[in-house]
């Protein structure tokens, strides 16, 4: 599991989300990732599988789950 801080205050996780293959599947994970209470930026890497949420605090997997799960695709876990 990836979970550390980068600035006081902030939390960065990395998640491997399965079934991505272009810039669309990129902007609509990030797009419902960011829409979770106290996410301040997402990227999302089609070809590694990676989605990088920086955030105040820890998430919680579950809703990251539904959020990646609402976007139409997989989470996989914790890179």
């Amino acid at each position: 599991m990836t979970a550390h801080t980068d600035t006081p205050g902030s939390v960065t996780t990395v998640y491997k989300v399965t079934g991505m293959s272009c810039g669309h599947c990129e902007g609509s994970v990030s797009g419902e990732i960011s829409q979770l209470p106290g996410v301040s930026s997402v990227k999302a890497v089609a070809s590694t599988g990676e989605v990088t949420v920086v955030s105040a605090a820890p998430l919680d997997d579950e809703a990251v789950r539904a959020a990646v799960d609402e976007a139409g695709f997989e989470l996989a876990g914790r890179a």
